[in-house]
């Protein structure tokens, strides 16, 4: 399983037009992402009920994980999207 820690860079948290997003760009690398707030459960990245019942704040760590082959590079965009709060998934890590 492809893992990434890493802390919450948007101003807001993962709530409301980040958390959108966040889905969106987790629904677009086309390979099953999981996100965990510290040890909390982790939930479907694509599902925004889940991102937004994570109650993730600025600062606090969260867990991308996937157990698809190619995770890898998705992982890497979205932890650079979350990291430093990006308004859109980068083409490039």
């Amino acid at each position: 399983m492809a893992e990434r820690r890493v802390t919450v860079g948007w101003a807001e948290g993962l709530h409301a037009r980040p958390a959108a997003i966040f889905v969106r760009a987790a629904t677009a690398t086309g390979v099953p992402v999981t996100i965990a707030k510290g040890d909390g459960p982790p939930v479907n990245a694509a599902s925004m009920l889940g991102v937004l019942g994570l109650g993730a704040e600025k600062g606090d760590e969260v867990l991308l994980a996937s157990d698809a082959e190619d995770a890898d590079a998705a992982l890497d965009r979205l932890a650079k999207l979350v990291g430093e709060g990006l308004e859109e998934m980068p083409e490039t890590v």
